[in-house]
């Protein structure tokens, strides 16, 4: 296959972060993807209705002249969320969904949720007005190990939360195990995002030559096994699953430095990376409806009509894209990729 058209998708996990940095990275979102579900963990994070419009305008203001995009914005969950906000961004018609972080999980999480229990009446008036939940599923207990935070997440906490609310529905986003997969399969009013770094790449890829640290996020890469389950979910036809890039940018320097920021970037060239996952296993087939389809169903939003088109060809990805003062370095710079975005 030389050629292949997709109905324009949509990333349905992002961070854009603020001010200079959301307009050097945002032209490259732009380019590819038709709307995206924007990550509220800024500093101070997006916790009211207030303070997502006021984002969403500063997006909008930040797209690039004859293009268009639409931010859907989402809301911070913390341990003060009141129910009058649930009804009000649901009102809204531009917030989407409310995003859960465990308290101190990644990046800008410290405002997050201490006790997930505390948060069931604000729960019971998302299940109400089916407003969807969109989690950071890891434990951040000291004593559980790094590679089994998303395991135990759905065991202790997941599982007890959707008996306790069968029809909220809930994203579980950038899953990395085939623990995950099992689950999403076999629960109810749940889907799942899938990033490319997780679909490529296994835990040696961080420490390949020495430490990697623009291979290193949050959920962390982990064994081949892992990545085998989350590659044939990508690739079932399984409308559970769709594309969210979680791409996250970071400056050159936040990230080589003794203590890195998690997080990968891949804006730059997110659809080219999911291509070249699928067509590791012969799906080619099955991108588009990943891609383009079953985000915007579970989202209850029409799909795009607009197309996009992918060309076989060799280029080499940059070393570093430009970013505030010290530029930012894209998953897998300087490697040579085999499709391109037209």
């Amino acid at each position: 296959m030389e050629q292949l058209t997709l109905t324009r998708p949509d990333d349905w996990h992002l961070h854009l972060r603020d001010g200079e940095a959301l307009k050097a990275v945002l032209p490259h979102t732009v380019r590819q993807f038709a709307r995206g579900i924007i990550m509220p963990n800024l500093k101070p994070p997006v916790r009211s209705l207030p303070d997502a419009a006021a984002y969403r305008d500063r997006i909008l203001a930040a797209i690039p002249p004859g293009q268009t995009f639409e931010p859907l914005m989402t809301l911070y969950l913390t341990d003060n969320t009141r129910p009058e906000e649930i009804l009000k961004a649901k009102d809204s018609g531009f917030v989407k969904a409310v995003k859960y972080y465990p308290s101190g999980a990644t990046t800008n999480s410290e405002f997050g949720v201490t006790d997930i229990r505390k948060c069931d009446r604000i729960f019971e008036t998302m299940q109400q007005v089916d407003l969807p939940l969109l989690l950071h599923g890891e434990v951040t207990d000291p004593d559980v190990d790094i590679f089994d935070r998303e395991k135990v997440f759905i065991d202790r906490h997941l599982i007890p939360l959707k008996q306790r609310f069968p029809q909220l529905r809930v994203v579980l986003e950038h899953i990395t195990t085939s623990d995950a997969v099992e689950y999403v399969l076999n629960a109810d009013n749940i889907g799942a995002t899938l990033t490319p770094q997780h679909l490529l790449f296994n835990r040696n890829r961080i420490f390949q030559g020495g430490i990697n640290p623009h291979f290193y996020c949050l959920p962390i890469l982990k064994r081949e096994t892992h990545r085998q389950a989350l590659l044939k979910a990508a690739t079932s036809g399984n409308p559970k699953f769709f594309l969210g890039t979680d791409s996250a940018p970071h400056t050159r320097t936040s990230k080589e430095s003794a203590c890195g920021c998690a997080g990968c970037f891949s804006a730059l060239h997110a659809l080219e990376l999911y291509a070249e996952a699928f067509e590791s296993v012969n799906a080619l087939d099955k991108l588009e409806a990943f891609a383009s389809f079953y985000g915007p169903d579970f989202y209850q939003l029409p799909r795009n009509t607009e197309q996009i088109t992918l060309t076989k060809t060799t280029w080499r990805i940059p070393d570093r894209v430009p970013f505030t003062e010290s530029g930012l370095v894209p998953l897998r710079a300087g490697q040579e990729m085999t499709w391109k975005m037209a």
